[in-house]
């Protein structure tokens, strides 16, 4: 991804973060949330969102990393990050996958 040449000073990429969290919890509708997505996000962009998306649920069921590559053909690394981020990440997985697949929170 294109990165800046000089980075934003922290107090404002925190406000820019904080604004765009606010925009998407604005959305209701799970159709005007995907309009927001193609508009902010490369083809690419959300290819990857969605594949880290999609290997949520697999690994709150424990299935393991090459099945789940096989399963998803999402890369090996990419199924470690998203773990990682389960594990000890800011939780915003967690949280999506509680509303989204409830018995699978209450077991992991």
């Amino acid at each position: 991804m294109k990165q800046r040449p000089e980075p934003l000073p922290e107090r404002d990429a925190e406000a820019s973060l904080k604004a765009l969290a606010k925009a998407f919890a604005g959305l209701n509708e799970p159709a005007d949330v995907r309009a927001f997505l193609e508009d902010l996000c490369t083809p690419a962009e959300l290819e990857a969102m969605a594949d880290r998306w999609r290997v949520v649920p697999l690994l709150l069921e424990g299935v393991p990393y090459r099945d789940i590559h096989e399963r998803t053909l999402v890369s090996v690394t990419t199924i470690g990050r998203v773990a990682r981020s389960l594990e000890r990440g800011a939780g915003g997985y967690a949280e999506a996958a509680k509303r989204q697949h409830p018995r699978l929170i209450s077991s992991h």
